[in-house]
């Protein structure tokens, strides 16, 4: 026997009788070995992709969007400061220094989501459930880099508390849980995530700060272009317009005329297809989301049906808009964006891959996944550029067809129905 195996079986007694180190037990156990239950009846089936295994496999699909947006906070905020202009220039700093404020984010989200999960799990006499495993994970993505951490804990807490536990927790839900805790912070303190300038984190690393490390000492790979002191080059804050706001007041291009202090183009097509710019932690490159949503597909976690249909709708809706604009509104900037280029700008092809395609809060049949992703892609499209307020509509369009899934598939359901009884007649 695996004597990791025999460890555990040796523990399980022992703990059988303690709710909450038992909750402790069975979430260690079920994430390390696959479950060998069977049915109490003749036949059975068996399989290894457990629940665990298929949200750990989302997770994988989203390491990508980890790694470029680990990076990119760096970049952003040494060219913010006016060193390394350079992608590859001084990249260990930049790297060490995205690590610096994406972590503490991640810890705080998985500190309160996992710690509100184990609570309920343990008073209700269940397993640890792993829904969280996916919404962890995809809350950090879709923070700013300089998000105060307490507002990040209370963002996960109210999404895990009243999108997920009141319903009943993991497979109950009726919105996606990382998109709530977004909308929470959207709503409740919507000058840190909206409007049309997008902020760069700024804070020095914390190294730094704590160690009073000089410029000399970090001679390797340019770190010696550092100045000797942080107080010289700490800033009060760094802005900039994000390309879906170039786009709403300027058109494409306002998005392809903007500069670097440097000179170099700011967002050309090759920094909006990999997430060189600034913005939500892992939602930029547009390269590594269709990385990850072809991961997904070939594994058979998430519907194609549903990615599909979302790109139709939103192209199907982004050219409604340009001859909109060259038949009624000529001097409409945003509705005259070629609708090909809606999805290099913003979260668009994040939303597809990563958020509508949610199992638990999407459509279930077929036919309704493809209305849904439909309706999400042509709605999304349409607050996006009509919406004069926030130029950006993936979020809301994505809650708003949640709420919509379970008609979708009644209908669905009752048509088939009918269509059946009508043969019989």
């Amino acid at each position: 026997m695996n004597p990791l195996r025999k460890l555990l079986d040796s523990i399980e007694p022992k703990v059988r009788n303690n709710k909450f180190a038992h909750t402790v037990y069975d979430g260690l156990e079920t994430f390390l070995f696959q479950p060998n239950t069977t049915t109490s009846v003749g036949t059975h089936i068996k399989d290894g992709m457990d629940l665990k295994r298929t949200m750990v496999h989302v997770v994988i699909a989203l390491q990508l969007c980890y790694v470029l947006g680990t990076y990119n906070i760096g970049h952003q905020h040494y060219l913010a400061l006016g060193m390394y202009s350079g992608l590859f220039e001084g990249f260990f700093l930049k790297l060490m220094y995205g690590l610096l404020q994406l972590l503490p984010i991640f810890v705080v989200v998985h500190l309160v989501g996992l710690g509100i999960e184990f609570f309920f799990a343990a008073r209700k006499g269940h397993s640890i459930e792993e829904g969280f495993l996916v919404s962890g994970a995809l809350i950090p993505l879709i923070m700013p880099p300089d998000i105060p951490l307490w507002m990040v804990g209370m963002a996960t807490g109210f999404a895990v508390l009243i999108a997920k536990e009141a319903f009943g927790g993991t497979g109950m839900n009726i919105l996606n849980i990382a998109l709530v805790s977004r909308v929470f912070v959207f709503f409740a303190y919507p000058g840190e995530i909206s409007g049309d300038i997008c902020w760069v984190s700024y804070d020095y690393n914390i190294f730094h700060q704590i160690f009073g490390i000089e410029a000399h000492t970090l001679a390797f790979h340019g770190w010696d272009k550092l100045p000797a002191k942080v107080n010289e080059i700490m800033v009060d804050g760094f802005s900039g317009a994000t390309p879906l706001a170039l786009a709403a007041s300027g058109g494409w291009e306002a998005v392809q005329s903007a500069t670097l202090p440097n000179g170099d183009q700011q967002y050309s097509i090759a920094n909006l297809l990999f997430g060189i710019l600034p913005g939500s932690i892992g939602e930029t490159s547009k390269v590594f989301v269709i990385a990850g949503a072809g991961l997904m597909i070939a594994a058979g976690i998430a519907s194609w049906r549903i990615m599909l249909s979302f790109v139709l709708g939103a192209a199907f809706a982004g050219i409604l808009m340009n001859v909109l604009h060259v038949t009624a509104f000529p001097d409409s900037a945003f509705i005259g964006v070629p609708w090909y280029h809606q999805f290099l700008i913003g979260s668009l092809l994040f939303a597809m891959a990563f958020m509508a395609t949610d199992p638990v809060t999407a459509a279930s049949t077929n036919q309704g996944k493809l209305i849904y992703g439909f309706m999400i892609g042509v709605l999304g499209m349409i607050i996006r550029v009509l919406n004069p307020a926030y130029p950006e509509g993936w979020m809301l369009a994505i809650l708003f067809m949640n709420i919509f899934a379970p008609l979708i598939d009644y209908y669905v359901l009752k048509s088939n129905i009918n269509r059946r009884l009508s043969r019989v007649a």
